[in-house]
This record gives C-alpha cells, sequence and structure tokens, in this order.
C-alpha cells in the first residue's frame, strides 16, 4: 500500500465512523476494519486476538491484543471520556488506561505490552509501556487522515520501521541512478571529469527539489513539478537554470515585479545553489517523464532516510563505486552499535532520571542544562563519506530534544520564543572527506536530516517553524584525512567524539594517538 493509498484509506474510514461507535457491538469491527483497510493486515484472525481471559480477583477480558507488536487496546464505547475513573465490577474506580494495566499483572512477562492503547472510537490514546508514567500521544480519528502514521507501532517492529526506510531509500537511489544515466548521454563529453561532476551537482539540486516540494519546504506540495510541467521539453533546461539562480538569490536582491512563477520560490541560501557554473545539458523527453512522473507525481522523497539515502545516493553517482559496482555503507543498525555506547546511551539515562522528576518548575532546569548540554557537544568523523555516521548522530540527538520538549510542554512550563526552542545544530558536526561529491551529499543528508527534525518539533509545539533559508551549515570539509591537521577542522579543546568507519590500523595508531583524550572508535 503507497502512502497515497493509505492517506486515502484513512480518510475513508474516518469519514465511516464518524460519530459511531458502541463498545460491545462494534469494537471488534472498529479494530478489524482500522487493520485491515488502512494498515493492511491480510490475516486479521491470526494478527489480533479479542476478549482474551485475565484472572484478577474475578473474570476479566482483554479487548484486544496484538502479540507481534505487543499492543493491548482498552475499548470504551463513543462519548466516554478517556480520562475519567470508571467504576469496576469489584467497586473500585480506575480509568481505562489503569484498567488496562491492571490486566498486564496476570500475563506472562513475554506477553507483557510494549504499548497500551485505550480508545473511544474518536480519539486514541497511545501509552509507551517504556514510560509508562508519561503522558500519552492522543490522535483524534478525525485526523487519521494526515496523521495515520502515528499509530503504525500497531503494525510494525521498530526494525520493520527501518526496513521500510531503507526499501524507500533504495528506491530512491535507484531513481537517482536512471536520472543520472539519461542525463549522461545529453552531455557531449560524458567522459569529460568537468562534465561529470557537474552532472553529480545537478543530480543533487534535483533530489533537494524533489524532497523540499514532498516535505513542504517550498511551501507548496509538488510546485517542483507544476513548476516544470509548465515548460515544452526544449525549455527545461532554460527553465531549471532560472530555478537554481532564483533559488540562490535573497528575497530583498530580487526584481520586486517579477511575476512569474519562478519567483514564487523561496531563497534558499547554504551555497548548494551558488555555482553558476554547472553544465547543464538539453533534456528530452525521457528525462522530464522520469522526472516529472516517476520522480515527482510517484514518489514521496519525505520518507526517505537520509542516514541511508545519502550512502545509497553517493554510491549510485561516485564514478568509482559506479564501475565498481558497489554500494557501501553503514547500516543504522551499525551505527548505534557504535554511538549508543560511546555517548547516547548516557544521554538517554539522563532524560529518564528527568522524567521521573514530578515538578514542573525542576523538570523546566534539567530540560533547559539538558538541552544545552546537547547543544554543546561536537562530532569529528574523520572520513566521513556521505556522512552516515553524522546524520544519525544527528537525528538521535535531536529526537532527544525533542522528547525533552515535549516533557516541558507537558508540563506547562514551554514559552516561545519559537527560535531558541531548537538548540541542537548540524554545526557541531564535523567532517573531513577526500571526495568533493560526497561533501555535498554529505551536507544535503544533513539538510534532509534537519528539515524532518524540524518537522517532528513542529508537531510537538503546534506551531510552524520556517527551514529555510537554511541558518546552519554542517561543517564537511573536503581534504585528505590522513594529511590534513584536524585542529583546523575542529579545534581538539572543544570536541568530545571522534567516530566513524573504514580506518586502517596504521592511521588509527598515528592520528589517534593525537586525540589520547577522546574516543576512537573503528
Amino acid at each position: 500500500m503507497t502512502d497515497k493509498e493509505q492517506k486515502a484509506a484513512a480518510k475513508k474510514f474516518a469519514e465511516s465512523w464518524k460519530g459511531k461507535g458502541y463498545e460491545k457491538g462494534q469494537s471488534q469491527l472498529f479494530w478489524i476494519e482500522l487493520l485491515t483497510k488502512v494498515y493492511g493486515v491480510e490475516d486479521i484472525s491470526a494478527f489480533i486476538s479479542f476478549e482474551d481471559q485475565v484472572h484478577l480477583d474475578h473474570t476479566s477480558f482483554i479487548d484486544g491484543y496484538i502479540p507481534s507488536t505487543k499492543v493491548m487496546i482498552e475499548q470504551k464505547s463513543l462519548g466516554k471520556d478517556l480520562n475519567k475513573p470508571i467504576k469496576q465490577s469489584d467497586g473500585s474506580l480506575c480509568t481505562p488506561f489503569q484498567q488496562a494495566k491492571r490486566y498486564v499483572t496476570d500475563l506472562p512477562l513475554s506477553k507483557h505490552p510494549r504499548w497500551i492503547v485505550t480508545c473511544n472510537f474518536a480519539e486514541f490514546y497511545v501509552y509507551d509501556m517504556e514510560r509508562p508514567n508519561g503522558e500519552p500521544e492522543k490522535i483524534k480519528l478525525a485526523d487519521l487522515p494526515k496523521e495515520y502514521y502515528r499509530l503504525s507501532f500497531l503494525t510494525k517492529t521498530d526494525s520493520e520501521h527501518i526496513k521500510k526506510e531503507m526499501e524507500v531509500s533504495l528506491q530512491a537511489g535507484e531513481l537517482v541512478g536512471k536520472l543520472y544515466n539519461a542525463i549522461l548521454k545529453q552531455y557531449h563529453d560524458p567522459e569529460n571529469p568537468d562534465s561529470l561532476r557537474s552532472l553529480n551537482m545537478l543530480c543533487v539540486r534535483l533530489v533537494f527539489c524533489l524532497y523540499a516540494e514532498d516535505a513542504g519546504i517550498f511551501g507548496r506540495h509538488e510546485m517542483f513539478h507544476d513548476y516544470l510541467s509548465r515548460f515544452d521539453v526544449k525549455d527545461v533546461r532554460k527553465a531549471l537554470i532560472e530555478l537554481f539562480r532564483m533559488l540562490d538569490t535573497k528575497e530583498c536582491d530580487r526584481d520586486s515585479y517579477d511575476d512569474t512563477p519562478v519567483a514564487e520560490f523561496p531563497y534558499v541560501n547554504g551555497g548548494l545553489f551558488a555555482d553558476e557554473n554547472i553544465e547543464i545539458p538539453q533534456f528530452n523527453e525521457e528525462i522530464v517523464d522520469l522526472l516529472l512522473k516517476n520522480a515527482s507525481e510517484d514518489f514521496d522523497w519525505s520518507k526517505i532516510s537520509p542516514t541511508i539515502f545519502g550512502a545509497v545516493f553517493e554510491s549510485t553517482l561516485n564514478p568509482e563505486t559506479r564501475r565498481s559496482g558497489g554500494m557501501h555503507y553503514t547500516s543504522i543498525e551499525n551505527i548505534h552499535k557504535v554511538i549508543d555506547p560511546l555517548f547516547l546511551d548516557d544521554l538517554k539515562a539522563e532524560l529518564e532520571e528527568i522524567k521521573a522528576y514530578d515538578k514542573a518548575k525542576i523538570i523546566e532546569d534539567k530540560v533547559e542544562k539538558f538541552q544545552n548540554k546537547l547543544a554543546g557537544l561536537k562530532f569529528l568523523d574523520p572520513a566521513c563519506g556521505s556522512g552516515n555516521f553524522l546524520t544519525e548522530t544527528y537525528i538521535s540527538l535531536r529526537r532527544l530534544e525533542n522528547e525533552a520538549i515535549k516533557l516541558t510542554i507537558d508540563k506547562g512550563q514551554l514559552m516561545f520564543d519559537t527560535g531558541a526552542v531548537i538548540r541542537v545544530s548540524i554545526g557541531q558536526f564535523y567532517g573531513i572527506e577526500i571526495n568533493d561529491f560526497a561533501v555535498t551529499v554529505a551536507k544535503t543528508a544533513l539538510w534532509i536530516a534537519e528539515s524532518q527534525m524540524m518537522h517532528e518539533t513542529e508537531e510537538i509545539i503546534s506551531k510552524n517553524l520556517d527551514f529555510l533559508p537554511l541558518k546552519s551549515y554542517a561543517n564537511i570539509v573536503e581534504a585528505n584525512a590522513l594529511r590534513i591537521d584536524w585542529e583546523n577542522v575542529v579545534p581538539k579543546s572543544e570536541l568530545n567524539y571522534i567516530m566513524g568507519n573504514i580506518w586502517t590500523h596504521s592511521s588509527i595508531s598515528t592520528l589517534g594517538s593525537q586525540y589520547h583524550s577522546l574516543s576512537l572508535i573503528a
């Protein structure tokens, strides 16, 4: 099921169940339709069980349980307040969530739920049992068409989520490869190194535009598609040149009387569109069709993993890996085998300690110090390639920061100035890479990651933040890490962690000795 199909299915489901829902007669039908029609479950009878018995001081029944994802469901009728205690058969009062937690005590440890969902047909309360004292995530049925992904845990484990991201990112790499091959044929001298460098940069720019229109960065969905579709094939080259020039022009420097479609695009900054001397050949029908239909209409770039895609992108377009047929990148799982014990586990534990406090003012002060600590960390990957170690580390830190931000909001303490709500920046991440194209890819991957994490922050604070123009810069330096003085990239006194991949023993012993106080992971 594609994202477009899933959105349509979620909309149809929400409309179908609007204003109805009786606990005793319709609960099972509600969940069966949700799981099969919106989330694509095929063998529903094997996937979810209903009315499993539990024995407390009396026999009770679990409304729904999903073994594969460890989800327990406590269903109430439409109109029931999910926060309000309900009288039980033993005379006690407890909320639907407390009721579900009672059931857990009668289950073997292997069946203890990771998630508890309470629902009244109009709203879902989602409790993450990794944080049993935390506030629930709340999803309204009416919002399901745009927030269906927030219930994806019903059917997807964390590993499945990573697998899905990898599949999407590999599909994106295939699209880029097809565009690359088609455009390459249009160059006068396809073997010319300058032409190849121009083609690489052109592909990076096209990918950024495709991502920007899907992620809402440009301001309107399919804005890039709609702009190019106005032109005949013979004029697409000129249209791209004008677009790239506009994306690199500040609003204050633009012609105030320009009312052409290209003037609708925002200023990007960051240097991605600064070079006007890249060689762009004429496009043909095949290229335009690939770009507008396959890469724009039929694919959602906002779903890619910047960690995976950066590496796939670089491997797809790097002439050396293309010749060797190689596509080499470190998986997200293996990246975490390095960064989790090095620093991430300790940071997670620190955040959990903050969550244990119950006074709002103490939490606010602790979160403030925690955010400042995250924002003060600096990381170096001395052979960063397409930046996947740096990108995944940035995402991990921003997710911790978002959890901290949500904690202050839940306690009613966060006051904006939204400009100060995000402290972690891609400017904290430094890399050295000898390949010029990989440097550009690494920077682009970090920008995409920054956009995705900002979107997650927007959902938490219920406020839009401005992504463009790009305000932060990834400190990726084009150089040979075996020859450059690392102090020229980031001062030793400011650097907290060195991490990375593909190091020989000699390079570790030679360069690692300069940084004996730091952690060098190979």
